[in-house]
């Protein structure tokens, strides 16, 4: 995961226009909000990245911990929302020291594909030991083993056909080619998970869990799984 930490710390070219930048993470804080139960939650976002709509978010639960585990990233975080009471910006490592059972939702978004299997089941078993016995996991944006990029570059199209920005996002797949995101998916690749082996790898982690009807994002074509402590 180190190699992704670096890259998404770095000046990148991930996304394709400001405009991108801004339409994904108001798509995803509006997906966030739809799981958050009572306006009490403490909710957590695992991997956070640069949260921009996270005081969305906040405006619908008691407290939102946003934990990022790349420095740049969580610097700006901090400088973004200090004068915001009810959001709190935490590494990753500042999760182990939380109290036990203190969460009600824990969403890990688009995280999980830039994991080892054993770094994911290492950041499994620190979210069960938060989660309340009552609490849920969200996790989303799972990608799937028989789904190859070119349904990525389809549903950027039509995400930028929808909110307009189609001349941007053909310009910047265009420059993605050609990028180091492009280099790096190819040496560290990806993982991805089918939605038997997703489920059975959260069994193992002590959750039962099942696939929602629909994907966090605007990646149709991606998974997002409901997960709770197996009791």
């Amino acid at each position: 995961m180190d190699d992704w930490i670096d890259y998404y710390d770095s000046t990148h070219t991930i996304y394709v226009s400001k405009r991108h930048r801004d339409l994904h993470f108001q798509v995803i804080a509006r997906d966030i909000i739809g799981y958050i139960s009572s306006t009490d939650a403490v909710v957590l976002d695992y991997a956070c990245g640069e949260a921009l709509s996270a005081a969305r978010v906040a405006e619908a639960c008691g407290k939102l911990i946003l934990a990022e585990p790349a420095p740049g990233v969580r610097g700006r975080l901090i400088a973004r929302f200090a004068p915001n009471t009810k959001i709190r910006v935490r590494s990753l490592d500042d999760l182990r020291k939380m109290a036990e059972k203190s969460v009600d939702l824990v969403v890990m978004n688009s995280v999980a594909q830039y994991m080892t299997p054993d770094e994911f089941d290492f950041a499994l078993a620190v979210i069960r030991r938060l989660l309340k016995p009552s609490g849920r996991l969200i996790l989303g944006d799972i990608m799937r083993p028989e789904v190859g990029m070119i349904r990525d570059v389809i549903a950027l199209l039509r995400f930028a056909l929808n909110y307009g920005f189609l001349k941007d996002a053909l310009i910047g797949l265009l420059s993605t080619a050609l990028s180091d995101y492009r280099q790096l998916r190819s040496r560290v690749g990806l993982q991805r998970y089918s939605e038997t082996a997703m489920i059975k790898k959260l069994a193992a982690a002590g959750f039962t869990a099942s696939r929602a009807h629909f994907n966090i994002g605007h990646n149709p074509w991606r998974m997002t799984f409901v997960a709770r402590h197996a009791f």
